[in-house]
């Protein structure tokens, strides 16, 4: 079952990929303190989540900022190399931290998974974006059809959080 907002983030070992390296940590770490925004992606590099996901929330970094995000964070189900490459080769890491969730254990137990096994990617996220506050999810936007950039696109949760 999908995470609902009310519900706390859960603890679930994760790789923190920022611009200081690589560092064994809690999601509860990273997601349960001060206002965070959360997005999932399906995998580092691939089309859509390289070309339209995170350049979205690259040039509304500021405006999150603005409205009271104090850390924007994209999760995804790779090994934290991959991860790392990605936020280097995107120029991102001054602006988002990435968690690298390579067994995908953090997007099963967030509801947040999906089989793309018959493409040859196995579990990885859906494409998400969450507001969470202290640990706790204030808003859930899913995508429904894959390929997808809409309600969990940067614009998206801008309303969102304007509509707070």
């Amino acid at each position: 079952m999908t995470i609902q907002p009310g519900q706390s983030v859960p603890a679930v070992p994760v790789k923190l990929v920022t611009p200081d390296g690589v560092s064994d940590v809690s999601s509860q770490d990273v997601l349960g303190k001060g206002r965070v925004l959360m997005f999932t992606v399906p995998g580092a590099f691939t089309p859509t989540c390289h070309l339209n996901h995170l350049p979205g929330y690259l040039e509304a970094a500021d405006q999150f900022r603005q409205a009271g995000v104090d850390r924007i964070v994209c999760a995804t189900a790779n090994d934290h190399h991959v991860v790392k490459a990605w936020a280097e080769a995107t120029g991102a890491g001054d602006r988002i931290d990435f968690i690298a969730d390579g067994m995908a254990k953090l997007a099963v137990e967030m509801g947040l998974d999906r089989d793309l096994s018959a493409g040859g990617l196995g579990t990885r996220f859906g494409r998400n974006a969450l507001l969470i506050e202290d640990g706790v999810v204030r808003i859930v936007n899913a995508e429904s059809s894959p390929g997808e950039v809409t309600s969990s696109g940067a614009p998206a949760m801008l309303d969102a959080l304007k509509a707070l």
